[in-house]
């Protein structure tokens, strides 16, 4: 028995973890029991020391002390402070109204405005219930598609795991060990364009099949002009003077930022492209303020409606991330500013009072400590995990896989995918990332690579049955019966499960297509980074020889005397280059390999 448990302590290990997780054990203590359960037999049965959780309290300290993970509570403050302001329901108002007049023009309202609070609230659910219950009577009062109209408000709440500043790039972030930065900058491009895939699909959706996502009707549209203009040739203007005045910019951002933060090297494109839109954003603004300030009526009804809702949440949102790129602030300070900001915008909207402070303090808190606990958990079982050399199984489980890196990534993908029906996010980032940067690592994959194509494959589980969260979250403000619309006066048919299920199938087929293409293109992820620092070592050897100290004699010695009389052996010379310059090793690893009874 004591020989069966040796030989296959790994796979009982996951086996009881699966067997806590089915048990409905909540997954941060099914993770600790399952270490503390399987690292007490170990001890038993001598394949661990009987000290193996000497350093666990540390390992908690640890984790409690890490700054990183600050950034998750002031992002998600931020998000909560916003979304309870009625923000989104100015946002897909204002919006609908621009785009209302074109065939397919609310559901690329709710596109944008999901990818608008993507960047903002963070959270998939308020995202998803927001849209639910504002945009699905406007989508089925005017006879959309009900599968074109569940699948766009499901898909565009799921964007808040793949845009910046997501918390699921931050935890991926601390878990590979790489910057939040770094993560926040390769996933921008990646989020923007799967945006515009769902928009690319809408628009095809107009001119094949019109009426199914049908304009609004003129008496639906409330900014009209007392000439009976729409609005939209003013707003155009203005969106015109402030795309000239970002481009501008870009092209003199290195000329202006880099004297001012005392930088040499060429800016990366995200940032060019964070800093252009806040400047367009931040004169658009001021063009509003002016206009209504001084009475010009130079701007339609529209136009300062858009402004005035959109503008300030994309200035807030671009300037965080902007700092962030531009390494004047870390992603734990952006996030800070983020939530300041975010309290300053409701108290301007005045919609900010001590019962949404309360509500946002305690939805805060809650997550927070609920991140913390599965990391906790999974620490521990890490510890009986790395102590029975579990990393090796799993490396020898990709070992013989076909392909290389891609087929590595292919069987990661469609391992989170699966796992992505039946657990949370969290809980695969927490578990299954940590066993798979090894494997990663030791095939030369880049990591901030590897963590936006999980962080997009993570994205599908929100819509995945049977357990797609975003599908639930739309069924719970779905109408459940035959309603009489209030406008119209027609009876509106209820909204079936079925429904809200077959409106996710399109977009998850879009989520995995853009999956796919970051896999094959790389350079849309590490495009965004800066370039590695290539060191010539005949030049370090040249540089540390010039900086030698001179020789006994006062001087710095000539080349004969630098060379020795007798060519040392490789054996002589082993001991000595291994104390003068130690490899790199892992503190827990070591400490595990110490504690090991030696034979």
């Amino acid at each position: 028995m004591i020989e069966f448990l040796t030989n296959n302590f790994v796979p009982l290990l996951f086996g009881g973890l699966l067997v806590f997780l089915l048990s409905g054990f909540p997954v941060a203590f099914a993770l600790a029991a399952t270490g503390l359960f399987f690292g007490y037999i170990g001890m038993e049965i001598g394949l661990f020391p009987p000290n193996l959780f000497q350093a666990l309290p540390l390992r908690v300290f640890g984790i409690m002390q890490n700054e990183t993970l600050l950034a998750i509570p002031f992002f998600t403050l931020m998000g909560i402070i916003l979304e309870r302001s009625r923000m989104a329901e100015a946002l897909l108002s204002t919006v609908a109204q621009v785009f209302g007049p074109v065939r397919g023009g609310l559901a690329v309202a709710v596109i944008l405005v999901g990818a608008l609070l993507a960047a903002t609230t963070g959270v998939v659910a308020a995202a998803v219930i927001s849209m639910g219950l504002i945009s699905l009577p406007i989508m089925l009062r005017y006879g959309y598609n009900r599968t074109i109209a569940m699948g766009t408000i499901t898909a565009s709440g799921t964007l808040a795991q793949a845009i910046p500043p997501s918390l699921v790039l931050i935890v991926l972030a601390d878990q590979m060990g790489r910057s939040v930065g770094d993560m926040y900058a390769g996933a921008l491009v990646p989020g923007l364009m799967l945006v515009g895939l769902y928009l690319l699909f809408v628009a095809g959706v107009a001119i094949a099949l019109p009426k199914w996502v049908p304009a609004l009707p003129k008496e639906a549209r409330i900014y009209i002009e007392p000439s009976g203009a729409s609005g939209h040739r003013s707003l155009l203007v203005l969106l015109a003077i402030s795309a000239v005045a970002g481009w501008l910019w870009s092209q003199n951002h290195a000329a202006i930022i880099n004297p001012l933060i005392e930088r040499q090297m060429a800016p990366g494109g995200d940032e060019v492209v964070i800093m252009s839109i806040s400047v367009a954003s931040v004169l658009a603004l001021v063009l509003a303020l002016l206009n209504r300030l001084f009475r010009l009526r130079l701007l339609s009804r529209l136009a300062e409606q858009v402004t005035f809702v959109l503008i300030p949440p994309l200035v807030l949102i671009f300037l965080v991330l902007g700092t962030i790129f531009l390494g004047v602030a870390t992603p734990t300070e952006g996030g800070a500013m983020g939530a300041l900001g975010a309290l300053i915008m409701a108290a301007s909207r005045r919609t900010l009072s001590l019962k949404l402070m309360h509500e946002a303090l305690e939805s805060t808190t809650k997550l927070s400590i609920f991140v913390l606990f599965i990391l906790i958990g999974s620490t521990v079982f890490s510890f009986t995990f790395n102590a029975a050399d579990g990393h090796v199984w799993v490396e020898h489980l990709f070992d013989k896989l076909p392909g290389g890196q891609m087929g590595f990534l292919l069987v990661v993908n469609i391992l989170v995918f699966i796992l992505g029906m039946f657990i949370d996010f969290f809980e695969i980032a927490f578990i299954v990332v940590p066993l798979l940067v090894p494997v990663a690592q030791s095939l030369d994959i880049n990591l901030i690579w590897f963590g936006v194509i999980l962080a997009m494959n993570m994205q599908t589980s929100f819509l995945t049955p049977p357990f797609g969260f975003a599908l639930f979250y739309l069924r719970s403000v779905a109408a459940r019966q035959d309603y009489t619309d209030k406008v119209t006066g027609k009876l509106i048919p209820a909204v079936t499960t079925a429904q809200i299920y077959k409106g996710s199938i399109a977009f998850i087929v879009l989520q995995l297509i853009m999956v796919a293409v970051v896999m094959l293109n790389p350079g849309i992820v590490t495009g965004s980074l800066g370039a590695p620092v290539k060191v010539d070592n005949e030049a370090v050897q040249d540089l540390l020889r010039d900086m030698a100290p001179p020789s006994e004699g006062g001087g710095y010695g000539t080349e004969e005397e630098e060379q020795p009389a007798e060519e040392p052996s490789a054996d002589e010379l082993k001991p000595e280059a291994e104390e003068a310059a130690p490899a790199e090793v892992d503190p827990n690893k070591a400490l595990q390999d110490a504690l090991k009874p030696k034979n």
